[in-house]
């Protein structure tokens, strides 16, 4: 039986430093330490785990299947480490609570500021650590606890998550100038699938509502391109390398400038309800709470 009292902090920066570099000497210089006394910490680690953790080759070292996976797991540690430092030392200066909060892109790229900037006004004593994650992603942290309160969009499901009407998304269709769809006010979705697309990543909400309402209408959505952003996808727009549907607020006031066109789509589906959303059932901190309810204000 592995004692966990056994495992020392260092060690494991150490040993994450020789699973990056692959070298013994590169981690020793790296760490300020003797060749000698970072291998005996190694070895040290490799009794406590009570398994090998690299394999010696002629060109340096290679992880072993048991080194792959503390890899992850002693990055985790010392990720959790680090953040409870950083939160204890603002506790000591006087901050007076943190809140966890996760949200989609078209959040934080359309609302998020200022309704965090207005809220942060009020009460200068409190951390909002805020990260960008994909709705699912935003959906699963809140029902695990590992988010306090999260932002997601409407075609996700919620289960193990109590949710809050936030606001509306609307969704419009992006072409490049002399677009054959450029002179017209308003299209369906279905007037825009026999065009390329530009198109999020694999995993986001608005990618899965777009091929969902393909799907439905019997037709193909014919992805060209993929990028991580919404300022990707207009960049690709302005390169014509197709059109696509994102949220108005997250086109930029500068590229309409360069010609391209902004359309109202008429489908029902593209005023999308973003929701906040807390764990079903959970004690919220004050702050967190206090939180919730500016931001449903903001919302209302």
């Amino acid at each position: 039986m592995i004692n966990p009292t056994h495992f020392d902090l260092q060690s494991l920066r150490i040993f994450l430093q020789v699973a990056q570099t692959g070298s013994l000497t590169k981690a020793a210089e790296k760490f300020h330490i003797t060749l000698s006394a970072l291998s005996k910490r190694i070895a040290e680690l490799e009794r406590t785990v009570d398994c090998a953790l690299f394999i010696r080759m002629p060109r340096g070292l290679t992880l072993t299947p048991a080194g792959k996976e503390l890899v992850n797991l002693a990055g985790n540690v010392l990720s959790n480490v680090e953040r409870m430092a950083s939160e204890m030392n603002d506790y000591a200066v006087g901050v007076r609570g943190h809140v966890h909060m996760w949200a989609n892109t078209s959040a934080i790229i359309q609302f998020l500021p200022q309704d965090l900037a207005s809220f942060l006004l009020a009460r200068p004593l409190i951390r909002i650590n805020l990260e960008e994650k994909l709705s699912k992603t935003v959906v699963t942290a809140l029902a695990m606890g590992e988010a306090d309160i999260g932002i997601f969009a409407d075609n996700v499901g919620s289960q193990g998550v109590e949710k809050i009407p936030y606001r509306q998304d609307k969704l419009v269709v992006l072409v490049p100038p002399q677009h054959p769809l450029s002179a017209r006010p308003e299209v369906s979705f279905n007037d825009t699938l026999g065009y390329d697309y530009v198109g999020l990543n694999n995993g986001s909400s608005l990618l899965k509502q777009l091929k969902d309402a393909s799907d439905e209408l019997g037709r193909v959505l014919r992805l060209r391109v993929q990028v991580s952003s919404f300022d990707g996808i207009c960049r690709m727009i302005e390169a014509g390398l197709g059109i696509s549907v994102l949220p108005e607020g997250a086109i930029r006031q500068g590229v309409l400038g360069t010609g391209l066109r902004a359309i109202n789509l008429t489908d029902e589906w593209a005023s999308r309800q973003l929701w906040l959303g807390v764990k079903s059932g959970a004690t919220l901190q004050p702050e967190v709470a206090n939180l919730l309810t500016h931001l449903r204000q903001c919302g209302a």
